[in-house]
């Protein structure tokens, strides 16, 4: 069974020194910063939800992603089961979806860069920049994941377990906003796009 272990580490409005942090550790860059369209679907019953499980399509560019993810199997670190498979029609499987009862119940954008250690391959750090906060996402084993939280000034007081649902739902209450989707146009100023200083 596939598996995804991952946990998220809050981070200042600007991202520009954790990206620092990670050249100077060896990061490079493997997937550059790109705009993260994501769609939830359930039907009205919330069975899903209820059960700590999620069908989601991602668009990012001209990809598609279909992912199914079970219910989190751990505390210190979000594991789930994980199912994912390349959609050549985004709009097509949401029509599918909608024909057999299951409707959009959130949607959340995201600006994501993906870097990795040339060297090790136990993991990845994703620098995802949301419409409620920018955060690392650590993807990889638990070792692997202390020991880098560690590197980057992290400690497991600092770790996050809660899906983007659950932090926009947060964000919500604390600033009083009636909860809709976790878009930039609805939530906060699209974030402008990242430009390298020149030496």
């Amino acid at each position: 069974m596939n598996f995804e272990i991952e946990i998220k580490l809050r981070l200042p409005p600007d991202v520009s020194k954790i990206r620092r942090t990670m050249r100077k550790l060896g990061f490079r860059v493997a997937v550059p910063r790109s705009l993260e369209t994501n769609v939830l679907f359930d039907n009205p019953t919330n069975p899903l939800g209820k059960q700590g499980k999620l069908i989601r399509i991602r668009r990012v560019g001209r990809d598609n992603v279909l992912t199914y993810k079970g219910p989190s199997k751990s505390v210190r670190y979000k594991k789930r089961h994980e199912l994912e498979i390349h959609l050549s029609d985004a709009d097509v499987a949401e029509e599918i979806f909608k024909k057999i009862g299951y409707q959009p119940v959130f949607r959340y954008e995201k600006f994501r860069t993906e870097f990795v250690e040339p060297s090790e391959r136990a993991g990845k750090v994703l620098l995802d920049e949301t419409p409620v906060g920018n955060f690392l996402e650590l993807e990889g084993t638990p070792r692997w994941i202390g020991r880098t939280a560690h590197r980057l000034g992290f400690s497991q007081a600092d770790y996050i377990t809660g899906s983007y649902g659950s932090l926009y739902m947060l964000y919500c209450r604390e600033h009083r906003i009636h909860p809709k989707d976790m878009l930039f146009n609805s939530v906060s100023k699209k974030p402008e796009p990242f430009r390298r200083k020149q030496p």
